[in-house]
């Protein structure tokens, strides 16, 4: 775990609501110097503290309009096919986010695609057609009340 000093915290505060500032603009919101505040920035990247920098977009704007959470239980649990599964998850770009959870299923996975045509093919495909994949149960969003990223900094 890194330490993080009263600066880092409030560097971080402001990254979570508005990653495109310019480090001027970052520098003065955080009081601190432009010099000090890049090099506070490059090292919590480095660090591996800020994983990655993006815009979130709106999915319904893209014609994204279905939001799966999907419960996977695999047949064989052992580490190498969890890790094939994951793998597989990863090279798929309508899957969101996966999760190795415990206990119950051994993942939930989150997906985002156009409509029902487009879920019924991507799960006939990443999900009937695995051998090592014993259940699938899918919860479809009807209304997304809360989505957030930023974390809570202790």
């Amino acid at each position: 775990m890194t330490t993080l000093d009263e600066l880092d915290k409030r560097i971080l505060q402001v990254l979570q609501l508005d990653a495109s500032l310019s480090n001027q603009e970052l520098a003065e919101r955080v009081h601190a110097s432009p010099p000090t505040c890049l090099r506070r920035v490059n090292r919590l990247r480095k660090e591996g503290v800020i994983a990655k920098q993006v815009a979130i977009l709106a999915p319904e704007k893209l014609g994204l309009g279905i939001t799966a959470i999907v419960e996977i239980t695999l047949d064989h649990q052992a580490s190498e096919h969890q890790i094939a599964f994951e793998n597989m998850m990863a090279t798929e770009s309508a899957v969101q986010q996966c999760y190795r959870v415990s206990p119950g299923p051994d993942f939930v996975v989150i997906i985002q695609v156009a409509d029902m045509a487009a879920y019924h093919a991507l799960a006939h495909r990443l999900f009937a057609s695995q051998s090592n994949i014993r259940n699938v149960r899918s919860f479809f969003s009807i209304n997304r009340s809360k989505f957030e990223t930023q974390m809570t900094i202790a």
